[in-house]
């Protein structure tokens, strides 16, 4: 009987990427990683989430920040007009 074709494991040194604008970039995977992609004014705040999570949330805290620290100006375009739409059907404060 023939053998199935092997498939290669995924390379686990590398960090995962992503499509932004249609180009495809590295989504840093680990804290120092991380911390070194977000921008400087938000790195305390990280630090602060990092250092309070515990052993059964510092996933998806790291996801939040891996996510944050991926800029995607579509994204954010979207999310801004969003906000500007709610605010709008809220009327004044």
């Amino acid at each position: 009987m023939p053998e199935a074709p092997r498939t290669e494991a995924p390379r686990t040194d590398e960090p995962p990427r992503t499509l932004v604008g249609g180009i495809e970039v590295d989504v840093p995977n680990s804290i120092p990683a991380i911390r070194a992609a977000l921008d400087p004014e938000r790195r305390t705040e990280f630090d602060r989430a990092i250092n309070a999570a515990g052993v059964d949330e510092i996933h998806a805290v790291m996801r939040h920040w891996m996510l944050e620290a991926v800029p995607d100006p579509e994204a954010d375009a979207i999310l801004a007009r969003l906000a500007r739409d709610e605010a709008e059907r809220r009327g004044p404060a």
